[in-house]
């Protein structure tokens, strides 16, 4: 569990990109409890808050702001302390970075891909040090995972980019699943997309924590969002499912085992 502001080299962000973001809001307010706040220096952007604190932004792809043909998803931003010496090691790993830019007084960012394609996006605060609400709040970025090509190259290049340990599970039968630490925190995974997944491309995922899964998954599809796949058990975790709000954005939730 993390909770206050993240450190280095945690998630510290999220960005759900969205249009039609009047529905988006309803949507996520009825569904996760999300209440929002204005960001009058981000046009088109909305803080999204949970239980209190911080967990990201809601993000209009109708305004404008964003990069023409960019698609109903959910963006993740990992802190660093030096955004420009973080790309450079971004690109001497084999992944690509855009240059960093100013996001007004709240800091400084860059757009990046890892060597099997998936985006992420790296933060340096100032004024805005992001997320700071309980991760197993009901509506909060509970847990991150890159969905990728190759598993094993992924974790190398985060591990050598972020200094996280890397531990292999085998929760079924001819998966490998590997765990994220930061210190001796679990912050994430990577694992191989397979044919439940179809032809997805390498991508980052974010997971809710919900109090009820089966009752969110019902309530999303009540709602007009669909279920990709039903509620299930994650040994040794809790309870599991793939939805996708009414607009396009695809998001997972889980009932962590307490």
């Amino acid at each position: 569990m993390t909770v206050g502001i993240r450190k280095t080299h945690d998630f510290c962000w999220i960005n759900v990109m969205s249009p039609d973001v009047g529905r988006a809001r309803a949507f996520f307010g009825k569904l996760l409890g999300w209440s929002f706040g204005e960001m009058p220096d981000v046009p088109g952007g909305e803080l999204i808050r949970v239980d209190g604190g911080v967990a990201g932004a809601l993000m209009d792809l109708d305004a404008g702001t964003l990069p023409p043909g960019t698609p109903p998803a959910i963006g993740v931003l990992v802190k660093v302390e030096d955004v420009e010496a973080a790309t450079e090691r971004v690109r001497s790993l084999g992944g690509k970075a855009e240059p960093p830019m100013d996001v007004m007084e709240n800091g400084r960012m860059a757009i990046c891909s890892d060597p099997t394609g998936a985006v992420f996006g790296l933060w340096e605060p100032k004024e805005q040090q992001g997320i700071d609400v309980d991760s197993q709040a009901h509506g909060a970025p509970g847990w991150y995972e890159v969905l990728t090509t190759d598993g094993a190259r992924a974790a190398e290049f985060y591990s050598g980019l972020f200094g996280w340990k890397v531990e292999e599970q085998r929760p079924f039968e001819g998966m490998v699943y590997r765990l994220f630490k930061l210190g001796e925190l679990p912050i994430g995974g990577a694992f191989v997309i397979n044919e439940e997944l179809g032809k997805a491309p390498p991508h980052w995922a974010v997971s809710f924590s919900v109090e009820n899964a089966d009752q969110t998954a019902r309530l999303a599809k009540e709602l007009g969002g669909e279920i990709c796949i039903p509620v299930g058990e994650i040994p040794g975790v809790g309870r599991f499912a793939l939805l996708k709000s009414p607009q396009g954005v695809a998001f997972h939730i889980t009932e962590w085992r307490r």
